[in-house]
């Protein structure tokens, strides 16, 4: 049996990304045992994955802090006696932390720091691609299949009911129209105005009936507070109330979900909800929602090279220019047009 390791990238999205990759390996290795190592904060993304088989968490600030911290890391490695690494992270200390870990079979993208300690250097593509495809292109380049496309999240059944039971004790029922609207991002110029996101929950509310959830982290409450504030139907808040699991449970029995380009957007893609994504200074054709499922985007930047990582930006045209007629045409065409 092949023992198999998985060094990840550590943004949500990303790691959402990667899980394409990680049906190909685990397809091309039948009988494999796969194990991934990821930073904690996207540990909840990989379980319950049935494709892993263990989930190591490489917590850089708690138990592998330091050099004391990584020798730690490789002893624990060295215990599972993995037999090939794919490395998604292009970090040089992870290639490392392979090598020092007895894998001899270290398999990931060429840089030159990293030249001697990879196995199987892959080449960097030279045409730019959404990063599923740019994951998968390690796989296709060991001879792996790699038609599934398509990312996953998956949840247990503790999730669903804590969130069938926090809709049920805000009033909402099985019945009712969800509609979570995601305002967040991590970084502001990714973000839509607060003034048209309030605008839009009171058009949702008025033309669907619609229940709507502004979701979010525990630092999102002052944001989502704040767009409350300017409604006339005034949204349930569930910013800080739910773990990257619950909040999955919560956007697989929406209706409908609106959002920034960020990690909550991609999350509600990977459980197969219809999803209108907004972007402006970042390119959906890299980083936009990708494989099956019903999801639209709307991209109206104009004059501006995207993607633009231009955080000082204050103009944010790129996201001002999509209005919320533009949002409701499309959510007219999701939601169908009862209450029109």
């Amino acid at each position: 049996m092949k023992r198999i390791l998985i060094i990840e990238v550590n943004w949500l999205g990303d790691v959402l990304f990667s899980t394409p990759f990680i049906k190909a390996v685990k397809g091309h290795y039948k009988d494999s045992y796969l194990a991934v190592l990821v930073v904690p904060g996207c540990v909840e993304v990989l379980t319950l994955n049935p494709h892993v088989d263990k989930v190591i968490a490489f917590d850089e600030d708690g138990a592998h802090k330091g050099i004391i911290g990584k020798i730690r890391l490789i002893a624990e490695l060295r215990k599972e006696r993995f037999d090939i690494a794919f490395i998604l992270h292009r970090s040089f200390t992870r290639a490392l932390i392979a090598l020092l870990s007895g894998i001899g079979s270290r398999v990931g993208y060429f840089t030159r720091k990293r030249a001697l300690i990879l196995s199987k250097p892959i080449e960097v593509p030279v045409k730019e691609m959404h990063k599923v495809e740019y994951f998968l292109n390690i796989a296709s380049s060991m001879g792996m299949d790699t038609g599934d496309k398509s990312y996953e999240f998956h949840f247990g059944g503790d999730d669903k009911f804590y969130i069938e039971s926090f809709l049920f004790d805000k009033g909402v029922t099985a019945d009712d129209k969800i509609v979570v609207i995601n305002p967040g991002g991590n970084w502001n110029p990714k973000r839509w105005p607060e003034e048209s996101f309030a605008q839009l929950i009171d058009a949702l509310t008025d033309a669907f009936g619609a229940k709507v959830v502004i979701t979010g982290a525990a630092k999102d409450i002052p944001l989502a507070e704040e767009i409350s504030n300017m409604t006339h139907k005034k949204p349930l808040i569930s910013c800080g109330k739910t773990t990257i699991k619950r909040l999955g449970a919560l956007l697989s029995k929406a209706k409908l979900v609106i959002s920034n380009d960020s990690g909550p957007m991609h999350l509600a893609v990977a459980v197969g909800a219809k999803v209108i994504a907004l972007f402006g200074p970042t390119s959906p054709e890299l980083t936009g929602p990708y494989g099956d499922g019903d999801y639209v985007v709307i991209r109206k930047a104009k004059d501006c090279d995207v993607p633009c990582y231009d955080l000082s930006c204050t103009d944010n045209k790129c996201m001002r220019l999509i209005t919320v007629d533009d949002v409701m045409k499309e959510a007219r065409g999701m939601l169908g047009k009862t209450g029109l």
